[in-house]
């Protein structure tokens, strides 16, 4: 939510709020960020980053992947047993307390 809530405001100030423009500012920041770093702003805020099991940060890959399910929504909304959602089951990457 703060992710989408930062997306939105920076859209609105470059495209006018234009859905797309939402969109895009989302799925950029979540490939830079969680690609590179392994958290985007709003994962950083909350205290929780998004790793591998074996604890390095997910890549490239993983990122791209990833934000392209997240984009979807689907993907997100639809939680496993261990509370992981589908979007990080595909790329086998964790949700962790920082």
């Amino acid at each position: 939510m703060i992710d989408w809530g930062l997306s939105y405001l920076i859209a609105g100030w470059l495209f006018g709020g234009a859905e797309l423009g939402i969109l895009a500012i989302f799925a950029v920041e979540q490939l830079l960020l969680v690609g590179t770093l392994g958290y985007s702003i709003g994962h950083r805020i909350v205290g929780i980053a998004v790793r591998k099991p074996d604890g390095s940060a997910p890549g490239l890959l993983a990122a791209v992947v990833r934000t392209v399910l997240l984009c979807l929504v689907i993907p997100a909304v639809i939680f496993d047993q261990d509370q992981r959602g589908l979007h990080d089951r595909a790329m086998s990457t964790l949700l962790v307390r920082m």
